[in-house]
């Protein structure tokens, strides 16, 4: 494909980071409809994918197109010459942009994890979804779908392709050990991408911003004003993040975030480069600190992290690293230092891992995570950000007392996290909602 012919590449990093998803750029068609013919479609995938893909030279020289069914079928194909990548994809672009835009999607409106091989557990429930109007919650177990059990249903089809049905009968039971069988149809579910934010005094009267962020989706840069506004009212350089189920999102997001988070502190420096492959190096990138009327003076930083923070979450703690304390409580994140461009065609948008991200000291690579400073257990049976939250309790100590609690994390807690880690690698499919927070 002859970029110069095909595309122009716009780094509309408001578009995002995946993408208009978590780390990307956006290009598009620069000349006329392209055909829409299964084959017109393939042959458009694997030109692009010649053209922008970080990898592109593990690309094979020669492939039949014919030999695949699908672009999405193609693009598989294409992405297994590259281990490190699971992350590029093929999407509806109209939900694509739903979900970027308006954090809206079509579903049951929670995030699940399995605790073992038959214990699944609810660990978020969106306030605007059918899950939450059926009084589903934060820690609620789910035993059967359909009548069968988890475990059944693990060994055979999966879990992922019974919440793709439009309706299930869940058997749930909740935190008092009561159960009971709802019927649920999906329907549209809206992530409030800022759910809660505080500010903590601690004894020696030093105040702490805590917020937790879902997702880097564009309905979050208003709350972020609002949200910082009262953190410099109230002279806070110590901030919270709780990123622990955090996927990702729009780079433009994320760039906000340190400019919020930095640019009294940094401005002019360097936040993040973005570096494409040989084909794309003119369009290499350096994202700098700019000072925003809200932006606090930021001394330490703290991110809760578990094994789904992903991406722009890990961008942003990267990006901060060479300009203030950063600290990584809870556990080892997600690995995901690149990210992908979003190409329209034919309704559907392709999501090309594309580029990747270093910081200001050209630290980046990070395939294996982000390490954790000190480790924490993620316990769905208590609230997100609750005074009794293992997470938020060792922050809060190590920010009050410069070192990490004597006993953060039991054995079973990081027994657990290995289990966790193996499950989100295996159910890393679907569309950006489900790739970002884990979400039905």
């Amino acid at each position: 494909m002859k970029r110069n012919v095909f595309f122009a590449l716009f780094v509309l990093f408001g578009a995002g980071a995946c993408g208009k998803s978590d780390d990307s750029a956006f290009l598009s068609p620069q000349v006329g409809a392209h055909a829409c013919t299964v084959d017109a479609q393939k042959q458009f995938v694997l030109d692009a994918m010649r053209d922008v893909y970080y990898w592109n030279e593990l690309l094979p020289a020669d492939v039949d197109i014919n030999a695949f069914t699908t672009p999405e079928a193609l693009l598989d194909h294409l992405i297994s010459f590259q281990p490190l990548d699971d992350f590029s994809y093929i999407d509806l672009a109209a939900s694509d942009a739903r979900f970027f835009g308006e954090g809206e999607y079509e579903g049951y409106g929670f995030s699940s994890r399995l605790e073992g091989p038959d214990d699944l557990r609810l660990i978020m429930v969106f306030d605007s979804s059918p899950a939450a109007a059926a009084g589903f919650e934060r820690g609620d177990r789910i035993l059967m779908l359909n009548g069968r059990t988890i475990a059944d249903i693990e060994a055979n089809e999966g879990i992922g392709a019974l919440f793709s049905l439009p309706s299930l009968d869940f058997t749930v039971q909740h935190s008092d050990s009561s159960e009971e069988t709802i019927p649920l149809d999906q329907g549209l579910v809206t992530i409030n991408p800022l759910p809660q934010w505080r500010i903590i005094e601690l004894p020696g009267g030093t105040s702490i911003g805590y917020f937790e962020l879902v997702t880097f989706v564009g309905t979050a840069d208003a709350v972020f004003a609002e949200v910082f506004d009262a953190f410099k009212q109230a002279n806070v350089t110590d901030v919270i993040i709780d990123l622990r189920y955090n996927g990702g999102g729009l780079v433009s997001t994320t760039e906000l975030l340190g400019n919020y988070l930095g640019g009294a502190v940094a401005e002019d420096a360097v936040f993040s480069r973005t570096l494409f492959n040989a084909n794309l190096s003119a369009f290499n990138r350096v994202a700098l600190f700019q000072s925003l009327l809200e932006s606090i003076s930021l001394s330490r930083l703290v991110v809760i992290t578990t094994e789904r923070t992903a991406s722009a979450s890990e961008l942003i703690t990267n990006s901060m690293e060479p300009h203030v304390d950063v600290s990584v409580v809870g556990s080892v994140t997600r690995g995901k230092p690149v990210g992908q461009l979003g190409i329209p065609f034919c309704e559907k948008i392709l999501r090309p891992t594309a580029f990747e991200t270093v910081n200001a000291d050209d630290q980046g690579g990070y395939f294996d995570g982000l390490p954790v400073d000190c480790p924490a257990q993620d316990d769905v049976s208590i609230p997100i950000g609750d005074d009794a939250d293992p997470n938020l309790t060792t922050a809060l100590f190590l920010l009050e007392n410069g070192s990490c609690p004597t006993s953060t994390a039991t054995a079973n807690g990081l027994q657990k996290a290995a289990f966790q880690q193996k499950e989100l690698r295996i159910n890393r499919g679907g569309p950006a909602w489900r790739r970002l927070t884990g979400a039905w």
